[in-house]
């Protein structure tokens, strides 16, 4: 009935719910970080005008609604604390991370409790705005951008700043993610840091009291929290600027074998930031010291030639002094690295006149001239000045008239000043005589320089270290009477001969003074410097890939990669490879090329010694007043001693053994017939990894090229009337080797293979004239390579004659060698059936003789024993019957002994099998008699000169 009652009031008095909650329109919140409350401002109360009704003036609620792009209404609830005057708090659903979202952004909305405890007919107030800012918690410290700073300052200034340094906070307040500032904590240092990061220098620096400054550096934000890490900071301190080179080492070293290295790896070029446009640097390398061009000191002229595949035939016009060549005996000679000889010419009294014999081999117009010259000596000038301190009348290196089938040619090569000149006449009886001129910088720059001349007339090729140049100037001297021709070929002038007292016909004719030559006169225009090698090859004139082999230098300059070269660089290495020429206008460029010259050695055994080296450096700027100026740079290589080659000569000796007539036949016995020669590198290889202490020696079998042999008779020479040694001959010029044939050696000479040296010696023999055979002969063998530089061991081969038994009775072999004895039962006409085969080196006594030793000395000693019994018994029947016995009984029954002669004894003894004879007692002479039987009646006398001297059995 109440409720029923209650129900009629409110229908007299009107709706219970009639107002809607009240709240502001927006709202400004704060939350700290890692919490969820929020302070609003203002307050979050509802109001309802229907207060105090006890449902409709009562607030049940917030509901959070999210605004256009954003998330607050997932993040954030809203709770009702007192209903009555409807106090709200706004949380968070979990702790806010300012570094994530610092402000977020939502609505809120109050609603009523309604008409009744079932909250129905509610009503909802409008959406108010808050904003909610995250406060921020200092909970991150300064971090570093770089660990590590550097910095290079000159010396002597102070700088505003030589360095920045940065540290960053991840904290999203300016309060707490702000550096405030930096401290240099290491002490004592002369720099000091502002607050934005800056380091100067509180003081000029000095490079050589101190070249690098290293110190730390640390970090504060505004919450006084300090760096984790703190940041290292290293200055170094540059010298004052220097414009030159820097980088350049005064000693290159280069271990043969090893190709190309770097020569300047460092080097880069300071401007000190001078504007320059083009830059040029010019490399030399000093190599003529060692020999003749680039590496002439490896083999000769005629090895290289030989190796080059140049045809043979050549006639070396200026050969060393022999009674065969003696034309050259009057020349000053020079030392030479290598084998050649290097004669000097003074303009004058030094003349080389070849034989008429040898001239006429060289005759044609078709032949090849090859030559080395050097102007001026062996101590001239510098480059620069030559072309006045030569004079200016013309020399002649060399100056020929030769007969043909029926005519004369002649040619004369000259030199003037920097000028190289052909004189050419195929037929004097022909008035049309060429010269062929070229100007080059190689005649006068007193350098060794190859100079190959093949001429086919019309045609001539000139080749300057194994470059061609054409003529700059060919001159046909027109119509002139024909002269009275003379063969006739002079080296280092030429010769004029005059009619009487008339003037010289040669000044009429505008020719050499030699072509005018009937009667005496003397040698005119003289060549004052040095040759060598001087040849000429009749025939077909030279290949140019020959020519450019025996120029090839392996040697010299290089540039280690064109693709690498940067743009506007030029590289130029000259032919012999002694200079290179960089030139470009980019520094950085240039920097990069200069360190990739490189030195190369491609010479198996580089000869080693110092190369001098030279760097000239020309710049050019845009203002050429104050443009650089940068002096040479010198420095040296040194090229180290390369392993040396092991020459090995083995399977000879070191005796032999044959029959005295083997050697008196027209062919003689080999002496080397099973000669090996093998060459070997020898070096040092660490064995440490293997287990083992310290290092070893290995040695590797390499092809090698043998440039000479000699076979040479120990004690006295050879006599050309009992003995000699032979050789193919045939073999040797088929090969193109050399022989060099006297009574005191023979040397066998030519750059060859291993292989064809063993062929050659094994094929030499030695023969005896009959009746010379004597007690013995030694030989020594010796091979070298590479002109001598390195040698083989000596082979020494002792040779013993095997004589027949007649020959042991002929007062004429009293002395001979071979000690004999022979068994009176097996004596025979001759001793045959015992010569001993070569022997292998290391064998001392054949198989065959051993055997036939071993039985001989098993026999000698059972006669010994047999003869000690007899003996005995001997004494005992003396001793019984002394008294009534005659002196002749007492005398030794040997007829059951018997003696043999042994035919090797005499090598036994050399080899050291013979026994000891040194307690054979002091008599000069002992003489044992056989019994008185016909045929076995034989006397051996045994003479000793001497307490040492061997023993001599007859």
């Amino acid at each position: 009935s109440t409720a029923l009652m209650f129900r009629l009031m409110l229908r007299c008095r009107g709706p219970a719910n009639k107002h809607k909650p009240w709240i502001e329109t927006e709202y400004q919140g704060i939350v700290m970080e890692n919490d969820n409350t929020v302070l609003l401002n203002p307050p979050l109360f509802a109001l309802d005008k229907d207060t105090p009704l006890h449902y409709a003036g009562e607030i049940c609620g917030f509901r959070v609604h999210n605004v256009p792009g954003g998330s607050g209404s997932v993040q954030f609830e809203a709770v009702v604390l007192d209903r009555s005057t409807g106090e709200g708090l706004v949380r968070s659903k979990e702790p806010l991370d300012c570094e994530s979202q610092r402000e977020h952004s939502f609505t809120i909305q109050a609603y009523d409790c309604g008409e009744g405890p079932d909250g129905s007919n509610s009503k909802k107030s409008h959406k108010a705005t808050v904003h909610v800012r995250v406060n921020d918690v200092n909970e991150f410290s300064p971090v570093f951008v770089e660990r590590h700073y550097e910095a290079s300052v000159p010396e002597g200034r102070l700088f505003d700043r030589i360095v920045r340094v940065e540290a960053l906070d991840a904290d999203c307040s300016p309060q707490y993610s702000q550096i405030c500032f930096y401290d240099i904590i290491t002490p004592n240092v002369p720099f000091a840091i502002d607050n934005d990061g800056n380091i100067k220098n509180t003081e000029p620096l000095d490079s050589k009291r101190q070249r690098v400054h290293t110190f730390w550096v640390t970090a504060f934000d505004c919450g006084k929290n300090r760096a984790q890490a703190d940041a290292q900071v290293t200055v170094t301190v540059k010298p004052s600027c220097k414009t030159g080179w820097i980088g350049w080492s005064k000693r290159v070293e280069y271990t043969p074998g090893s190709g190309s290295i770097p020569l300047f790896p460092n080097l880069h070029l300071e401007t000190c930031e001078e504007t320059v446009w083009n830059i040029q640097a010019t490399v030399e390398l000093q190599t003529g010291h060692i020999g003749k061009g680039c590496d002439r000191d490896s083999y000769s002229d005629r090895s290289v030639r030989r190796l080059c595949g140049a045809v043979r035939g050549e006639v070396d016009l200026l050969p060393p002094p022999s009674p065969a060549a003696n034309w050259t005996a009057a020349l000053p000679t020079l030392p030479s690295s290598d084998s050649s000889l290097v004669f000097s010419f003074n303009g004058s009294t030094h003349v080389a006149v070849v034989p008429e014999s040898v001239a006429s081999t060289v005759s044609g117009d078709h032949f090849t001239l090859q030559l080395w010259m050097r102007r001026g000596g062996a101590n001239t000038q510098t480059s620069t000045s030559q072309a006045r301190g030569f004079r200016k009348e013309e020399e002649t290196i060399i100056c020929s008239t030769v007969k043909n089938d029926d005519s004369y040619s002649h040619y004369s090569l000259s030199v003037h000043g920097c000028r190289l000149s052909l004189f050419y006449w195929p037929d004097v009886s022909a008035a049309r005589p060429v010269k062929f001129l070229w100007k080059l910088e190689q005649v006068c720059d007193s350098e060794w320089h190859h100079l190959s001349l093949s001429v086919q007339f019309p045609s001539v090729t000139l080749y300057v270290d194994g470059v061609t140049f054409d003529p700059a100037l060919i001159h046909d001297n027109g119509a002139i009477p024909n002269p009275a021709p003379r063969q006739r070929l002079v080296i280092g002038a030429c010769w004029a001969e005059e009619r009487n007292n008339a003037t010289p016909l040669h000044v009429h004719l505008d020719l050499p003074p030699c072509l005018c030559c009937i009667s005496a006169g003397k040698y005119v225009g003289g060549y004052r410097g040095l040759l060598s090698g001087v040849t000429v090859r009749p025939g077909s004139v030279e290949p140019h890939s020959v020519v450019e082999c025996l120029y090839a230098c392996r040697e010299g300059l290089d540039f280690g990669d064109l693709e690498t070269l940067g743009s506007g660089m030029k590289v130029h290495v000259n032919p012999s490879q002694s200079v290179l020429v960089l030139e470009g206008d980019d520094i950085e460029s240039f920097n990069r090329a200069v360190q990739q010259v490189t030195y190369r050695n491609s010479l198996r055994f580089a000869t080693p010694g110092v190369r001098p080296l030279k760097l000239t450096t020309s710049l050019r700027c845009f203002n050429e007043e104050s443009c650089l100026s940068l002096r040479p740079l010198e420095s040296y290589l040194v090229v180290l001693q390369p392993d040396a080659p092991q020459i090995s000569l083995s399977g000879v000796g070191p005796h032999l053994a044959r029959p005295a007539p083997e050697f008196e036949s027209p062919r003689g016995v080999p002496l080397f017939p099973e000669l090996r020669i093998v060459c070997s590198l020898s070096h040092a290889v660490n064995t440490a990894a293997q287990g083992m202490e310290g290092g070893a020696l290995m040695s590797d079998a390499v092809a090698h090229t043998l440039d000479g042999c000699e076979v040479q008779p120990l004690g006295e020479e050879l006599n050309p009337e009992r003995e000699e040694l032979l050789v193919d001959m045939d073999a040797l010029k088929e090969r193109g080797l050399d022989i060099i044939n006297t009574t005191a050696y023979i040397a066998i000479t030519g750059a060859e293979s291993i292989s064809v040296y063993e062929d050659v010696l094994r094929s030499v023999r030695y023969r005896l004239a009959k009746g010379s055979a004597r007690f013995e002969r030694r030989f020594r063998l010796s091979c070298s390579e590479m002109n001598g530089r390195y040698t083989s061991n000596e082979l020494t081969l002792e040779v013993n004659f095997l004589h027949s038994l007649d020959s042991l009775y002929h007062p004429s072999h009293l002395l001979a060698s071979q000690q004999q004895f022979l068994h009176p039962s097996h004596h025979t006409g001759e001793l045959s059936g015992h010569t001993l085969p070569n022997p292998h080196r290391n064998s001392v006594v054949p198989g065959a003789a051993t055997v036939i030793i071993m039985v001989c000395v098993g026999f000698l000693v059972v006669m010994v024993i047999l003869g000690v019994f007899r003996i005995r018994s001997i004494h005992r029947r003396g001793d019984g019957a002394r008294s009534g016995c005659k002196e002749g009984s007492s005398q030794w029954d040997d007829s059951a002994l018997t003696i043999i002669v042994n035919p090797m004894e005499s090598y036994e003894s050399r080899m050291g099998i013979s026994a000891d004879t040194e307690g054979e007692g002091d008599e000069d002479e002992e003489v044992v008699d056989t019994p008185d039987d016909g045929s076995d009646d034989q006397r051996i006398i045994i003479k000793k000169e001497g307490r040492d001297a061997n023993t001599r059995r007859y």
